[in-house]
């Protein structure tokens, strides 16, 4: 029994010594219940630029001279969706492409490929945009060739490399 005791506080106290790599936990005693809540580790500039080095992203750095703040300039691809050749396409089948180019997007989006995705308020020559988060062009341009509407010849891409701080908020 004593074995069986120890090596269960053993475990418990591997399992407990984890090092967790993006939160620290932190323990509140409220009246005699325990809170645990996780809080995101920000991770520094040269950290989160040596990531992305490893990954094969571009990336530059700068120090604000206002702030103070290293600004981390990571390379992205945006991707701009025009009207292609074939525009003969039934309405019924003009939707069923909409439907499956929406849901590429929205996969793009959920895979990290792509941050941003959206169509023009026009009706140009410039039909939509996307924004993808991917290290090469030759990526970038293979997921957006991928895209129903891109195969069907409704639309057709061009791809332009673009830099923007990484983390940014749109405002």
């Amino acid at each position: 029994m004593k074995k069986i005791i120890i090596v269960c506080f053993s475990i418990l106290a591997i399992v407990s010594c984890r090092k967790k790599e993006s939160t620290v936990v932190e323990e509140t005693v409220k009246d005699t219940i325990i809170e645990i809540i996780e809080i995101p580790v920000k991770k520094s500039a040269k950290e989160i630029k040596a990531s992305l080095a490893a990954k094969g992203f571009q990336t530059y750095d700068y120090v604000d001279e206002k702030t103070k703040d290293t600004i981390l300039m990571q390379q992205y691809f945006m991707a701009f969706l025009k009207n292609g050749p074939i525009r003969t396409q039934i309405e019924e089948e003009a939707e069923i492409l909409q439907t499956e180019h929406l849901a590429h997007l929205s996969k793009m989006h959920e895979l990290g490929y792509a941050d941003i995705s959206g169509p023009f308020g026009d009706k140009g020559d410039i039909r939509g945009v996307t924004i993808y988060n991917v290290p090469t062009l030759k990526m970038a341009d293979s997921l957006a060739n991928a895209d129903p509407m891109v195969k069907a010849g409704r639309l057709i891409v061009e791809i332009h490399p673009w830099w923007a701080a990484k983390g940014a908020p749109l405002r």
